[in-house]
């Protein structure tokens, strides 16, 4: 299918007033970053509605997109778990008690609190583990735009993420995190008014919502499944073997919905740097519960169109769609979006398409980029390769660093070819390191006893137990390797996703247990140098004189409401 599609001149004019706009951005907030901290933080005055969207839109890269699409074709509507379960509450526990620790702090990062709270070579691990997530994150971003501009342009796969790749780097370069911030709000709204279009015509040609409920059944009954697999979200997790993602509603609840969630959106600097730079404390902690609403509804933008387009292929529509295979006969759901792009849009509706899924991987990439070149300046630099010098020199290094996170992710681009769905891989990286780290964060915020190398040693078992439990299991019909059973073999799973949660799963528990076990073995730390870092040792918030709709307990139960509600209409 490549070069199939031509873009008429409405097209490419909508493509070139992005690329101009996202530089012009970069080009103008350029003036306003005159030290590190206005590079790496924003001098810390982002509004909280700027903030709120940018954090959403920072989770919001090609592996979200591409990926959670790729996961509705491949899982069904229980795709819809990585957000109604495996987000919101989640953002909500970040916003209500993690955020007074975080910006209360005021760190610069995520592995600098860990410092404060712990010691040196927590902070050491944790910095060197997240710049390898960072740069495979990345690379997820360049792999799905890569091939995007191949499949509808013809464009060569190498020369479309060098490419894109370089105007990410040229407004990160100008403008710091403040440029990143505003492009990712600008992002956001392409994304949203770029992919309601698809889903409209989606559903229509797929007959409206009972269409597309015949047209699942039919591809859950040529899966050996019973008809509602692929359209209910609860109801067939009773079993592994009763639903595509092969996995029973433990493995949700605790895998997901609490070890990989709660890990990402409490733990994951890419998202807790929005948040950071907000312009106070009171809009730190309002930044996740704005995020809450637009997370909860794009199920509906980008999990929807994988459920049509698996519907379709099935022969569900009257337009012909099909989901092309990969070169091993199975079906390339990663593709799920830019073929739909391709067979449905017009010349200049495709424009504004294609332009919000480049949107989407500069929000995805540029959000990592700008992530790793604060973690390498300020918790691998500074502290153990220079040490000593001016504040301009680490603003110097900052820049040095994106273009030296620009290059790696590139290389880690022709890794994620191995997988038909990013999203698996992407989850695979974060059970290794985010799954971990939340036991760490979790006793080192709500367990004055936690110590340095209780931290330590329980982070290096628990990615251990990650790489242990990965390397003597496999998803069903994988070959040893990257995919697993690269030790030895000892069980199946159903799918790659059952295997991750496990994964999580283990590495959470192995690194909660050591953490415990080595801190009662040794000492205490010292109760004065808790304060603002243990809630026990921390004064509360007091939100009584603030207005409901301000007070981050309030907002939190109305997301947590409206998430259950979600729940329950597509239980």
């Amino acid at each position: 299918m490549s070069g199939t599609i031509k873009l008429g001149l409405v097209d490419w004019s909508i493509l070139a007033i992005y690329f101009l706009f996202v530089l012009g951005i970069g080009a103008w907030l350029r003036r306003g970053v005159r030290t590190s901290d206005d590079f790496f933080l924003s001098g810390r005055r982002i509004p909280a509605w700027v903030a709120g969207l940018a954090f959403m839109s920072a989770n919001l890269g090609a592996q979200e997109v591409i990926g959670m699409a790729a996961s509705g074709a491949k899982y069904g509507m229980a795709t819809s778990h990585f957000y109604w379960v495996g987000a919101i509450p989640a953002m909500v526990f970040l916003a209500v008690f993690m955020m007074p620790f975080y910006y209360g702090s005021r760190a610069h990062s995520v592995p600098e609190y860990l410092r404060l709270r712990f010691d040196e070579k927590t902070r050491g691990f944790n910095a060197i583990s997240f710049s390898f997530m960072t740069v495979m994150s990345s690379g997820i971003s360049m792999y799905a735009m890569g091939l995007l501009l191949n499949l509808l342009l013809g464009w060569d796969f190498s020369v479309s993420m060098w490419l894109c790749a370089a105007i990410v780097l040229g407004y990160i370069l100008l403008g710091g995190l403040t440029s990143a911030i505003y492009n990712e709000v600008l992002q956001f709204f392409l994304i949203v008014f770029g992919f309601a279009p698809l889903v409209f015509l989606g559903l229509h040609d797929v007959g409206g919502w009972d269409g597309l409920k015949a047209g699942l059944a039919r591809v859950a009954t040529a899966h050996g499944y019973a008809p509602g697999a692929w359209s209910e979200s609860w109801h067939f997790l009773g079993s592994t073997t009763s639903n595509p993602m092969g996995v029973e509603w433990f493995g949700i609840v605790m895998g997901l919905g609490f070890v990989l969630s709660f890990g990402y959106w409490c733990t994951d600097f890419l998202i807790v740097q929005r948040a950071m730079a907000a312009e106070s404390m009171s809009a730190a902690r309002r930044t996740p519960l704005i995020a809450t609403l637009p997370k909860m509804l794009f199920p509906f933008l980008v999990i929807l169109p994988g459920m049509i387009a698996i519907a379709l292929t099935q022969g569900a529509g009257a337009s012909g769609f099909v989901l092309p295979d990969k070169p091993d006969g199975t079906p390339n759901f990663d593709l799920v979006i830019p073929v739909m792009l391709g067979h449905y849009f017009p010349n200049g509706l495709l424009g504004l398409g294609l332009t919000a899924l480049i949107a989407s991987f500069m929000s995805g990439m540029a959000g990592n980029v700008t992530a790793f070149n604060t973690v390498w300046t300020n918790d691998i630099y500074r502290p153990y390769i220079r040490g000593d010098a001016s504040d301009q020199h680490y603003l110097w290094m900052g820049r040095v660093a994106t273009l030296g996170g620009v290059l790696l992710s590139l290389a880690a681009a022709y890794l994620v070819s191995a997988f038909n769905n990013i999203m698996d891989v992407l989850q695979l990286v974060f059970a290794f390191i985010n799954a971990p780290l939340f036991a760490t964060f979790l006793l080192g915020m709500f367990w004055r006893r936690a110590n340095g190398h209780g931290a330590f040693t329980g982070l290096l078992a628990g990615t251990a137990a990650a790489a242990l439990h990965h390397g003597l299991t496999l998803p069903a019909q994988a070959l040893p390797g990257v995919k697993g059973g690269w030790l030895a073999l000892i069980h199946l799973y159903p799918s790659e996703m059952a295997q991750n949660f496990w994964t999580a799963i283990f590495a959470w528990s192995t690194c909660f247990v050591v953490t415990i076990v080595v801190s009662l073995l040794g000492a205490a730390p010292a109760r004065e140098r808790l304060v603002g870092l243990v809630h026990s040792e921390t004064p509360g918030i007091d939100d009584g004189t603030v207005v409901w709709w301000q007070r981050p307990a309030a907002l939190g139960a109305i997301a947590l409401a409206a998430a259950a509600l979600l729940n329950l209409a597509f239980w």
